[in-house]
């Protein structure tokens, strides 16, 4: 009961924090939009100026909204991953999804030269179906290989392959390309159109309501795959629909955004550490909101207020998820030292 309450307790918390953070993000930039601007202007006392209302609505709010998507559905990937493989170092990257995503933007931006598609659909096109190959190659993999541990180390082969296939893309590609591409793949919570935003909801909400009910499973799955058929899941359908699932946020994710490093890895651990909890009817409710205020923070500090300057997300985000990946390799050594 006490654990219960505890939990709740920290729940709130993080979902108070969040609102925090999300207030302060929209609050931050360049031009000032105070709150009480905002609460006159939805009051209808005193409307905002017409630049006012555009960086509200065509900038700030799709990137809060943006981060709030990703911060929920990047960790969630992980925890899946981790319950999967029952391996504390996997998460939503480790598969090669998202080296299937840059490969697709890779072809766009590198092999065509066109260093201006960066903010167009065509290399978010390029980055999903990318990814979506590399889903698709993993799921007829697993029909044929029962080991998961195997299973995982293709995923690093697949990685690693597509890795050094767009090493040498970028050495023969012209300079202006280079540069954009590169500037990709540090990542970005800023450059989704309201268009694209909509598509990312449509394909991310459903498949976070889906994963939040899928706790049973993950449950039976993390003390053991022969365990878990005792509990009456079915293997081979459980590890298709996390492939999937897993697949196609991160997919859409880095199509839409570019790679957001060390989330997916850090932050159930994060959530674990707060909560203590390995029950994932917890677990789950708790690295999505985890994750939320960790991203939406990480935007914050990219921002670097009081100057006029960005940095990338992907530079933050790993920042943040290096020492949490270290500290866990480092209890890891110690635990079997014992």
């Amino acid at each position: 009961m006490k654990s219960r309450l505890r939990s709740i307790l920290i729940l709130v918390s993080l979902v108070l924090l969040l609102v925090a953070l999300v207030l302060a993000d929209i609050r931050l930039g360049s031009i000032r939009i105070t709150f009480s601007d905002m609460a006159r202007h939805l009051a209808q006392i005193e409307p905002l100026t017409d630049p006012q209302l555009v960086i509200l609505t065509k900038f700030r709010l799709p990137r809060v909204a943006v981060a709030l998507l990703a911060g929920a559905s990047l960790p969630l990937c992980g925890l899946q991953m981790q319950t999967l493989f029952r391996n504390p170092l996997a998460g939503p990257y480790v598969l090669g999804i998202s080296s299937g995503a840059s490969f697709g933007a890779a072809l766009v931006v590198l092999g065509t030269g066109a260093a201006g598609l960066v903010a167009t659909w065509s290399l978010a096109l390029a980055a999903w179906t990318g990814a979506g190959m590399v889903m698709l190659l993993l799921l007829f993999v697993s029909f044929r290989i029962k080991d998961g541990l195997t299973i995982l180390i293709l995923g690093i082969m697949f990685s690693s392959g597509l890795a050094a296939v767009i090493s040498i893309m970028q050495y023969f590609s012209q300079a202006d390309a280079l540069k954009s591409f590169v500037i990709w793949s540090m990542g970005s919570l800023g450059n989704v159109s309201g268009s694209q935003l909509m598509i990312m909801a449509l394909a991310l909400i459903p498949l976070l309501v889906f994963t939040t009910g899928y706790s049973k499973v993950l449950n039976g799955l993390m003390l053991g795959e022969e365990y878990a058929v005792t509990m009456g899941v079915k293997i081979r359908r459980s590890r298709t629909v996390i492939f999937a699932t897993t697949s196609i946020m991160t997919g859409t994710i880095t199509a839409f955004c570019g790679p957001i490093g060390f989330i997916g890895i850090a932050v159930p651990h994060i959530a674990r550490f707060l909560f203590r909890q390995s029950d994932h009817r917890t677990l789950l409710p708790a690295t999505m909101v985890s994750g939320m205020v960790i991203l939406v923070m990480s935007d914050i500090i990219s921002q670097l207020p009081g100057t006029d300057r960005v940095l990338p997300i992907n530079a933050v985000t790993s920042l943040i998820g290096i020492p949490v990946v270290i500290w866990l390799v480092i209890m890891n050594r110690k635990a079997q030292s014992f």
